[in-house]
């Protein structure tokens, strides 16, 4: 078949894309926003990209058209489909239908942690020998892709809470048939649409009510939402619930963590027996639960404890999650896709952990939908409290952003930010934010930039900016030298 696929350079939809050329399809699509991990990748594999939506686009002659949940009513190219009636579905649908039905299927759902742990429990089953497929939502490094494509009977996919098109608005994860669901945390999140945390609640709990009887369902009980869900759902549920927690008495429980040399050391218990001592190069108590989520889907899997951690020792982690881009004049300069407050908070924890000395930059481009709204005022001024120095973007296409609802204040963010004695400015885009801050950085500076989108380019001109300046340290040296 030939696929078409509107808005081609989103996650989920380049890798759908790549997922289909494997199993011999012809594939082209479009989008107007490309930028790499994804456009990179739709390179490598040849597959065409028309730049812009418009209605000649479909002159390519596609047998089915896949719509991507970014695309609305008004679109161009979407608007030619409807009126030429061509047969379209959406992105999670030709997954369910292409890769799916009939596989032994992971879901890895939750508001935070999805991407990484849907890359970890990948690895650890390829090293533990079922040669999985799998779909994920960031660039996993061990495969240097975000999907694969064999012929084994597993299936591992990040399950997005997300709504799935504009004509089918459950959430994706809906669609995955899931023999293994995780549910690693639940937040509000997705203001766009869902009113409040009850409405998102719901939604996981109608995942929770898939997975069957001879499965299993993974929660993280450190989650009290994921408690209230697990609660409500008494009675209601026809598989066995297996829970994982750090604070909480649960089946599946580390404790004893330590971080040391660049590693996180902690003890696994099952059922309060002592299961085995594993080690992992992830920094963060959020990471030791994506472990924890992992080693009991491993286990139900039949895979050894030697496995696991042979996996552990060798996993190479996500693109964009906490990724080190580079390192200029001493300055280290971290790409990281946080953007809810407790992700922010929870990547700089981890990078206070990991660089317990030196001084933390945290550049943060409000850009999601929920992190554009003034949903996230009030946890947003304390989700930096980790940083040294605070820089505030400006809010990604603020107007759009307004139809919706109020939108995050950064002025008045910068204000509380300074009012609780931290260092903090707002720069309106990429090119201010490198221009002013160069000058200031000192040899040892760890600038982490936050952002779920391509930010300006904001990491290469950094970096390239301080190639080809002197950071302040050393013209502060220079200038005591003369």
């Amino acid at each position: 078949m030939h696929y078409h696929l509107i808005g081609i350079c989103g996650t989920a939809m380049a890798s759908l894309a790549g997922m289909l050329k494997a199993r011999g399809h012809k594939v082209t699509g479009s989008d107007q926003n490309v930028y790499p991990p994804m456009s990179t990748q739709l390179e490598k594999l040849g597959i065409q990209i028309l730049h812009g939506y418009k209605p000649e686009n479909l002159s390519v002659g596609a047998d089915c058209i896949i719509v991507g949940n970014a695309i609305s009513r008004g679109n161009p190219e979407l608007e030619e489909v409807l009126n030429r009636k061509l047969i379209y579905r959406s992105q999670a649908e030709v997954v369910k239908e292409e890769f799916i039905r009939g596989k032994k299927s992971l879901v890895v759902a939750g508001t935070h942690g999805k991407t990484t742990t849907t890359s970890l429990a990948a690895w650890v089953c390829e090293v533990g020998g079922l040669n999985p497929s799998f779909l994920v939502g960031g660039i996993a490094q061990n495969f240097d892709s975000s999907f694969r494509v064999t012929e084994s009977p597993y299936f591992i996919i990040e399950g997005d809470e997300y709504d799935t098109a504009y004509f089918d608005k459950k959430p994706k994860f809906m669609h995955y048939l899931p023999e293994v669901a995780i549910i690693n945390n639940i937040e509000f999140d997705h203001a766009d649409i869902y009113r409040d945390l009850e409405e998102i609640k719901y939604q996981f709990s109608r995942l929770m009510n898939l997975v069957p009887g001879n499965g299993r369902l993974i929660c993280g009980i450190d989650s009290e939402a994921v408690r209230d869900v697990l609660q409500s759902m008494k009675g209601k549920l026809f598989t066995k619930v297996e829970t994982f927690a750090l604070n909480e008495a649960a089946d599946w429980q580390a404790r004893n963590i330590k971080f040391s040399e660049g590693k996180t050391f902690f003890e696994v218990f099952n059922n309060g027996k002592l299961f085995g001592e594993f080690q992992t190069s992830l920094i963060g108590e959020f990471n030791v639960r994506n472990c924890l989520a992992v080693i009991a889907v491993a286990n139900f899997w039949g895979i050894s404890k030697e496995k696991i951690q042979e996996a552990f020792d060798t996993f190479k982690s996500v693109k964009r999650r906490m990724e080190i881009r580079g390192v200029e004049k001493g300055v280290t300069v971290i790409d990281d896709f946080a953007h809810h407050p407790t992700a922010v908070e929870e990547t700089l924890k981890a990078l206070r952990i990991k660089f317990p000395e030196n001084r933390i930059i945290a550049i943060f481009e409000p850009r999601t939908w929920s992190s554009r709204l003034a949903v996230f005022q009030e946890p947003y001024s304390k989700a930096f409290k980790l940083a040294d120095y605070v820089i505030i973007a400006g809010v990604y296409n603020a107007s759009k952003a307004s139809e919706i609802g109020k939108t995050l204040d950064v002025h008045k963010l910068v204000e509380t930010l300074k009012q609780q004695g931290k260092l903090a400015s707002f720069y309106p885009d990429a090119d201010t934010i490198v221009r002013e801050i160069v000058p200031e950085l000192q040899s040892g500076d760890v600038v982490a930039i936050m952002s779920n989108g391509g930010f300006g380019g904001i990491h290469e001109k950094l970096l390239n900016a301080l190639k080809e300046n002197i950071c302040a340290e050393s013209q502060d040296s220079s200038r005591t030298k003369t």
